[in-house]
């Protein structure tokens, strides 16, 4: 998958063991370093999940029926009963309120609630069987925003240093603030990407931006919790958000669902994909289909293929709105400028932190490659995932003309550049006793 194209790797705790990670994380370093790839770990938490108990035998349920939720261990007063793992789901719903299970197949109206138990009014005709996700659209449910297991979880991928840590079914800036509270703790220089797939975050985009490293569009929970014909907008409305405010965006769930079985996509799977490539999406998340799918290596070759031609059309150009906030980040957008006005530009941009590549990539240049020399091999990795951005390993030099000779050598021999280009390098300067922010025109002879 690292040779066909794969820049990150997503590890699910809704599913993995602290053993099975323990394990698996060497190896991604290893054939990292074997391909010579920047190749980041994004550890995905669980979340304020709630979930149906386990049932001795699957449950038949047809419209009319009535299911009962039950809390604590109370004792079920109805034909069909499941338990719930979540003690205050009875005072969190009421009735009139929507309950879907296992992935929206099975659709419930609340009728009544009590103490320890909630009966509802099967809609819709469906199997239940044990441990289903359970979704309450539009509901605010009143646990953590990081669980008992997310904060074991999350000091597990501190320790082995995931470049990313996805932030499940966040509701508020607070459940941001209290994640980066515990990664400081802990040491960890991990970004934060926060995954929007409620209502209650559709609702807060904006904070939620502004308060995150990244943004996940988690279009599985989100297509559940939203209406279905309101998911594209609001995919469309989330990708055209980050790119206004600078913070790079991940589209995930379902890209190549049917890939999970069958060696080719549907068709409509390569449009909903090159949707997400015209957006310009920083990166696109495949999940089912490279985790449990026959077909994981042809998922990421024909991703990568879509991706590659789609952007060679073009793109929907919302980075146009780009909202500059800072005199560094003017001076990226002239860089930007500069670039889409030759032919055969490069972009080359020096960072420590990250956040000047990160300031070029939610420019989206039109033509121009970025490559980004970095000293740091965690933020190498870190922006891996950034628009347009090749991130590179240099050593910097106490003199930042040095550094500029060093990484134009660089490109030369690595054949990354050719003779009549032109570099837009972004650096800074020695000017006297001060350092200056600087964009430079280099033609290639």
């Amino acid at each position: 998958m690292i040779e066909k194209g794969a820049d990150a790797f997503r590890i699910n705790m809704s599913h993995a063991t602290h053993e099975w990670v323990r394990e698996i994380v060497p190896q991604v370093r290893a054939f990292a370093r074997e391909l010579r790839r920047p190749i980041a770990l994004l550890l995905d938490t669980q979340g304020p999940a709630i979930r149906t108990g386990d049932v001795k035998a699957d449950l038949q349920l047809k419209p009319g029926d009535v299911l009962e939720f039950t809390v604590r261990g109370s004792q079920p007063k109805e034909r069909y009963s499941v338990e719930v793992n979540y003690g205050d789901f009875p005072q969190d719903v009421a009735p009139g309120d929507t309950v879907l299970v296992d992935n929206g197949m099975i659709k419930l109206l609340v009728l009544d609630t009590k103490k320890d138990r909630v009966r509802s009014k099967v809609l819709t005709p469906a199997t239940l069987g044990s441990r289903r996700h359970i979704n309450l659209p539009g509901v605010y449910v009143r646990l953590p925003p990081l669980t008992r297991k997310d904060l074991a979880d999350v000091a597990l991928g501190a320790e082995l240093g995931v470049e990313f840590v996805a932030l499940s079914f966040v509701r508020e800036k607070s459940d941001i603030e209290q994640l980066r509270k515990l990664l400081a703790k802990k040491k960890s220089r991990a970004r934060i990407i926060a995954k929007i797939e409620n209502q209650l975050a559709v609702r807060a985009l904006d904070t939620l931006i502004e308060s995150a490293d990244a943004i996940m569009v988690a279009r599985g929970d989100l297509g559940i919790e939203c209406p279905m014909e309101e998911l594209p907008v609001i995919q469309r409305r989330i990708v055209k958000r980050c790119l206004r405010f600078g913070k790079p965006v991940v589209v995930a769930t379902q890209l190549l669902e049917s890939m999970i079985a069958n060696p080719s996509p549907t068709r409509a799977e390569v449009t909903d994909v090159a949707n997400a490539v015209f957006e310009q999406a920083d990166a696109l998340l495949l999940s089912g289909e490279t985790s449990i799918g026959r077909y994981p290596i042809e998922c990421v070759e024909i991703l990568d293929r879509i991706a590659r031609r789609i952007e060679r059309s073009g793109g929907a150009g919302y980075a146009q709105s780009i909202a500059l906030e800072d005199m560094r980040q003017k001076l990226v957008a002239s860089a930007v400028v500069l670039a889409n006005s030759l032919d055969r530009a490069k972009i080359v941009v020096f960072t420590r932190s990250g956040t000047m590549a990160r300031n070029v990539a939610n420019m989206r240049p039109e033509r121009a490659p970025i490559f980004a020399f970095t000293p740091g091999e965690e933020v190498q990795r870190q922006l891996s995932i950034s628009w347009g951005v090749s991130p590179l390993l240099l050593k910097f030099r106490t003199d930042p003309n040095a550094t500029i000779e060093a990484a134009e050598k660089y490109v030369r021999e690595n054949k990354l550049t050719e003779r009549g280009d032109h570099l837009v390098v972004i650096t800074d300067l020695q000017a006297g006793r001060q350092r200056v922010d600087t964009v430079q025109l280099r033609p290639i002879k």
